[in-house]
């Protein structure tokens, strides 16, 4: 029963967390005017994918902590949560496309670093995290495309 807890409190703060950040950094009519690069996919996406990837991000979180509790690997974890947290409030509410990108580019680092460290120990955690890298890296070419563009 304790373990159920543990990934209930993972996926509450991850997903709770994500949708909070994202219903209060709204991209606005700000994003809607700016010059958007080619591939971008329409709103409507961005909601059920990331609470998708939360979903993903949690569980990996959850095993990596039951695992390894206070170790590189879950410092890695809680960072790239960290990076992902602010990114919306710097790029939709602040208007840093750059220091978005930044942070975005970090994030990135650090996702592949995770999954690299968890490879060995836990691959389902490090698969979690692998549609989590695809979507970031293609986040990160968005980010650098609106930067470049407006």
């Amino acid at each position: 029963m304790e373990r159920w807890f543990g990934l209930a409190v993972f996926l509450f703060a991850v997903v709770g967390g994500g949708l909070l950040i994202g219903a209060t950094n709204l991209p606005g009519e700000w994003y809607l005017a700016l010059e958007k690069p080619a591939f971008t996919p329409p709103g409507w996406v961005f909601g059920p994918a990331w609470t998708t990837l939360y979903l993903l991000i949690a569980i990996a979180g959850w095993r990596t902590w039951s695992r390894t509790g206070h170790s590189a690997v879950f410092s890695l974890w809680v960072l790239q949560m960290g990076l992902n947290f602010v990114w919306s409030p710097i790029v939709f509410t602040a208007h840093g496309l750059g220091a978005g990108l930044a942070v975005i580019l970090v994030m990135l680092v650090t996702i592949l670093a995770f999954i690299r460290m968890s490879w060995g120990p836990d691959r389902l955690a490090a698969l979690c995290f692998v549609p989590y890298a695809l979507w970031v890296a293609f986040a990160s070419y968005l980010n650098a495309g609106l930067f470049l563009l407006n």
